[in-house]
């Protein structure tokens, strides 16, 4: 003791030593409880608990001390120096490196404070505590946390360090970085971490442990804030900082902004701010209800990425900085997630919402593990009772913010027509897809065309059955005309030349609204080449000669026009000389025949020299020249639909003067196409007669039909009264679609239901019933028909009332009389769609939830509208919002809370972000 008390400061640590030493056990009792009791070193580590590091050379004395068994003993360790453990003794940072059993040894907490009781700790010394950690596969004491290097997006310069269990999560960390940068709960921040090649990646999910996020000690930790515009500083592109600071500035009305199209993507822009609109599911999104239910770990889901694409949009565009925003990076997210989206192709608005809506259910279900749940039928048991056990189940493995608004609950009856089970089950849905009446009438156009020549062609408008036959179009214009069913022949035109020839008994529904239909008077039934002694009607084309781009330009080319015949020429008298003579009278309103001075000599038993007409195929006597093989076109077959142009088909180089002059064209056979076809004829000197195709051709010289062929004439047609009649559709409300969707149908063929008491497939009865409605009921309206033989969309006007929907009618669950508002809607978005079936345009009319004031959203472009303007033929998907649900939203909407804000600039490409 004397050599202790030699130093000042020895001696007054000794005395201030001494009365512990008095109360101190014996050495051998400080023995067994620092080494073998259960409070002493040998006790099993249990994760969470804390050990303490004490310098293994002074817990060597100490062992050395107790040994000895002598209290006086010069050996005693004095207070515990874990001196050579630091690095400094300033920022106490433990040396690298250090090795249990060499440098240090571990104790539990009650050893430790035993010792520091007995002995005292060094002054100033802090005490290394370090906690027992369980990793995979092994449970130790983590005497090295995870020293990460935490800066602000606004200042990468001053690194603040900090150390971290290896099993704390990283939520611990942003909390601690949003506590020393003075960052407040209320503000959104989000933390990205600086990998070994230099990029920076989103640590998206705050709930990993640092260990599962891979942190390394020395790692760089960004945190940044999302700006007062919604957007994000590292979204921040640099071309744009212009357009950002413009914005800044720009202070309006939050939720009108506009979604700029990408291309082709208005369907999306109106999705979204339909879904914009919805009050409940924005303001979850907009005071970041979102953050502590993002699903990263559900394999149905995508890994909150369109949660998170989403909420970005959502903020942006209710901040109120921005006049219209760029969708780029939830466009990425959605094509990366459902490849139908992929590219800039047009797609419907209601399939995509189908899409999202799903996306955004399975992001942000807080269920984290879905259990099996079995599908129980009625079974007999009361519809009460069902319909609880089906949402029940229902919401055991899907609860998030989207079935909370948006899904209700189907019955669903099915009964076998063979042996009359019953089967009754409830069905969640998360929006209605109701059919619309569908008209059993079609308004055709077609063009008659008299045998009248002197008549021009008539536009006709025609109600038909929609699934008639040609026949019924034949009666249909009859009542027009006049003119027999009998005595019609229906051709769809197209190119100058007949796509096809209809018969009787073929349906409509082969017949497209864009077809350019032409109903010819004949004379008789006949088909065409029929062996009959009554008329035969013959398919004409007309042709003229432009010279061919042959190198001797020897031969000549043919060039379809005009619009082609279908001409009644008597059997008996048909040869090619009389066949000239009626074609010519046929043509004669726009077809001058020539007068004298226009003919040299020659009488009429010129006209009549069978001589004087060419044969088909043939030069016409008088000729010395045998021009050779015909030279044929390139084809261009009509089988495709194809609109390609007309074959050039040479004929003939040499054709009589005389002829020429005496006749104003010459006649060839043809095939379908218009091309000449050698083997569809035999020839004849006093007639003709035909083996399979009859068509003629009509081949005019250029000279000839400028001069005696009036393109404009033959071009023009009449207007009939029924042209100016539109047939209008009948307005339908849209409580008939609902009721529709209600109706009792048969299951179709291709699609049977398994009865599972008579064991086989049946074609059952479906009747399909609302038993309850969900906050915000979407309505989809099916104008989009498809079938085997037809496609096309319903432009019915549909009524839908914007206040007061009452679905009291509709939903059979026994209802409250004391809450009518359950039952009653009100419109708060639509999603629009114009044009047809292979074009069209999405816009969106929606009503602000802060102001109550209606708008017109056009991509880009925003406008105020009045109610008034609301219901059109456009209208698409309805969005409808309970009633009870608005008055409970109102106080919310008041409030002073400022809402989250977000804003503009494009999002950034990729989930990496660009540090400058």
């Amino acid at each position: 003791m004397a050599a202790v008390a030699a130093d000042p400061a020895a001696a007054d640590a000794a005395e201030d030593r001494e009365p512990q030493r008095e109360a101190m056990p014996g050495l051998e009792s400080q023995r067994r409880q620092i080494k073998n009791s259960e409070s002493g070193r040998e006790r099993p580590l249990r994760t969470g608990e804390s050990w303490f590091l004490v310098e293994q050379h002074w817990y060597k004395q100490w062992e050395l001390y107790v040994q000895g068994g002598d209290q006086d003993s010069s050996t005693f360790p004095g207070c515990i120096n874990n001196a050579k453990l630091f690095e400094d003794q300033v920022n106490w940072r433990l040396k690298k490196g250090l090795v249990e059993g060499e440098d240090y040894v571990l104790l539990p907490e009650a050893a430790w404070h035993y010792l520091v009781s007995w002995y005292g700790l060094e002054h100033g010394q802090p005490p290394i505590e370090r906690k027992v950690v369980e990793l995979p596969g092994i449970q130790k004491v983590e005497v090295y946390p995870v020293e990460l290097l935490l800066v602000q997006h606004s200042d990468m310069d001053t690194p603040f360090t900090a150390q971290f269990s290896h099993t704390a999560s990283i939520d611990l960390v942003l909390r601690t970085a949003r506590e020393q940068f003075l960052v407040s709960p209320q503000e959104e921040a989000r933390l990205w971490i600086k990998n070994a090649k230099g990029s920076f990646e989103r640590l998206c999910n705050t709930r990993v442990t640092v260990f599962d996020a891979a942190l390394k000690t020395g790692q760089l930790i960004i945190m940044e804030t999302r700006n007062k515009d919604g957007t994000w500083p590292s979204a921040q592109p640099h071309a744009t900082k212009s357009a950002s600071e413009e914005d800044k500035n720009f202070q309006g009305q939050p939720g009108i902004c506009g979604l700029t199209n990408l291309g082709n993507t208005c369907f999306m822009n109106s999705a979204l701010q339909c879904l914009s609109n919805v009050p409940q599911l924005t303001e979850y999104f907009l005071k970041n209800r979102y953050l502590e239910e993002l699903n990263f770990c559900n394999p149905l889901g995508m890994k909150g990425e369109i949660a998170e694409a989403y909420a970005d949009l959502v903020k942006q565009a209710w901040s109120g900085h921005h006049r219209s925003i760029v969708p780029h990076m939830f466009k990425t997210k959605v094509g990366h997630f459902a490849s139908q989206f992929l590219g800039f192709q047009q797609h419907d608005s209601q399939e995509l919402l189908s899409f999202l809506l799903d996306g955004l259910h399975e992001d942000l279900n807080r269920v984290k593990k879905k259990e099996y749940v079995e599908l129980c039928d009625a079974a007999g048991r009361p519809d009460q009772e069902v319909a609880q056990e089906a949402w029940q189940n229902h919401k055991r493995r899907n609860d998030s913010v989207i079935v909370d608004t948006f899904h209700g609950l189907f019955k669903s009856t099915l009964v076998c027509p063979g042996c009359g089970n019953v089967s009754v089950t409830f069905d969640p849905f998360c929006y209605l897809s109701v059919p619309l009446p569908v008209s059993y009438k079609r308004v055709m156009e077609v063009f008659f065309v008299s045998m009248d020549p002197r008549r021009k062609p008539e536009q006709h408008r025609l109600v038909v059955p929609k699934k008639g036959k040609i026949s019924d179009l034949c009666v249909a214009l009859a009542k027009h005309t006049g003119v027999s069913p009998e005595r019609m022949m229906v051709a769809d035109v197209f190119s100058h030349r007949f796509y096809k020839i209809y018969q009787l008994e073929e349906s409509l529904s082969s017949i497209l609204d864009r077809d350019d239909i032409f109903i010819y008077e004949v004379s008789g039934r006949s088909a065409i080449g029929e062996n009959s002694r009554e008329d035969v009607v013959l398919p004409i084309y007309l042709r003229e000669r432009t010279p061919a781009r042959d190198y001797n330009n020897s031969y000549y080319g043919l060039m379809l026009f005009g619009h082609p015949l279908l001409v009644s020429v008597p059997r008996d008298r048909l040869s090619w000389d009389a066949l000239y003579h009626i074609l010519l009278y046929r043509l004669s309103r726009y077809v001058t025949r020539p007068n004298s001075d226009d003919e040299d000599d020659g009488d009429e038993k010129d006209m009549e020299d069978k001589d004087n007409i060419p044969k088909p195929g043939h030069v016409a006597v008088g000729s010395s020249q045998d021009p050779g093989p015909e030279q044929a076109g390139p084809s261009s077959g009509v089988a495709g639909r194809s609109r390609a142009p007309v074959d050039n088909s040479p004929g003939p180089s040499h054709w009589p003067q005389r002829a020429r002059r005496k006749h104003l064209f010459t006649l060839q056979t043809v095939n379908s196409n218009g091309t000449s076809d050698r083997s569809t004829f035999n020839e004849d000197t006093h007639g003709v007669s035909f083996s399979s195709q009859p068509y003629i051709a009509i081949d005019w010289e250029p000279e000839m039909k400028k001069r005696y062929y009036d393109e404009v004439e033959a071009e023009g047609y009449v207007k009939h009264d029924c042209v100016g009649y539109v047939l209008k559709k009948a307005p339908v409300r849209l409580q008939e679609c609902i009721e529709l969707f209600t109706t009792v149908e048969t299951l179709e063929k291709e699609n049977p239901w398994y009865c599972p008491s008579c064991k086989q497939h049946q074609l059952a009865t479906k009747k399909l019933d609302l038993w309850m409605l969900p906050e915000t009921l979407i309505i989809h309206l099916k104008r989009f028909s498809y079938t085997k033989f037809s496609r096309e969309k319903l432009d019915t006007l549909v009524e839908f009332p914007i206040r007061d929907l009452d679905f009291s009618e509709f939903v059979i669950k026994p209802q409250s009389e004391s809450a009518p508002e359950l039952y009653k809607y009100d419109l708060i978005a639509v999603s629009n769609h114009y044009g047809g079936l292979r074009d069209g345009h999405y816009t969106t009319f929606a009503c602000n939830k802060d102001s109550g004031q209606w708008h017109y959203f056009d991509d880009s472009s925003v406008s105020p509208v009045t109610e008034n303007q609301i219901e059109s033929k456009a209208a698409y998907v309805l969005f409808y919002q309970r009633q009870d649900v608005a008055r409970r939203l109102q106080p919310q909407t008041g409030s002073s809370d400022p809402p989250a804000t977000p804003g503009c600039s494009s999002p950034p490409n990729s989930e990496f972000m660009d540090v400058n």
